[in-house]
């Protein structure tokens, strides 16, 4: 399978809480930045995305998150529930015991190995949504297949941010990009090697 990760960020790359006030229980205060830019735009490239769905990797926090929700949305023809509630969803966790929502299974192990195992099995996507701490862990150990980044303009200053702060300097290449009606640019992109360097700086 390949591994894509699908992300919402701000113009200032923070990730947290993007679908509601404190989703995630922390007091963050500015929860729910992507509902203005909601479109049929942003519901057509989010529902072509589910239906390349094998199976989702999930971080504990998100897997909690959606849990609570996504169940509670029956309807079959739902592009984003039905594939969510029907297919495997691998949970990274050292602390949950017990997964309730179908087709739960528990990532306990050495995470490279354990996605690793994952990407070998033959199939489609192997998608990761939300997670952040799952997110930054795949791309610092250059896990990532394919990136697809939605960035919506809005600026927060503060909130936990996608990309890992410790040296990762690799290349990107841009694969397809669109812009929402409501002004969310969405790229897709694909890992290209390590970052290369050079300089304008004149001569001596």
């Amino acid at each position: 399978m390949q591994l894509t990760v699908t992300t919402f960020v701000t113009l200032d790359g923070v990730m947290q809480c993007p679908g509601a006030p404190d989703e995630d229980g922390s007091g963050f205060g500015y929860g729910g930045w992507t509902v203005p830019y909601a479109d049929e735009d942003f519901g057509a490239f989010m529902s072509a995305c589910f239906a390349n769905a094998e199976a989702f990797l999930l971080g504990r926090k998100t897997y909690e998150i959606f849990a609570r929700h996504w169940p509670r949305v029956t309807d079959p023809g739902d592009p984003v529930a039905a594939p969510l509630n029907s297919l495997p969803k691998y949970v990274v966790t050292s602390t949950l015991t017990s997964l309730g929502w179908h087709g739960s299974t528990a990532v306990t192990g050495d995470l490279v190995d354990e996605v690793g195992k994952l990407k070998a099995r033959p199939g489609g996507e192997l998608q990761v949504h939300g997670s952040g701490e799952l997110a930054r862990a795949l791309i610092a150990h250059g896990l990532v297949d394919q990136l697809r980044l939605l960035i919506f303009p809005v600026i927060l200053g503060t909130g936990r941010q996608l990309f890992p702060r410790q040296p990762v300097a690799a290349a990107m290449q841009l694969t397809g990009s669109q812009t929402t009606g409501k002004g969310v640019t969405i790229l897709t992109l694909r890992p290209a090697g390590p970052a290369t360097f050079g300089s304008f700086a004149l001569e001596p």
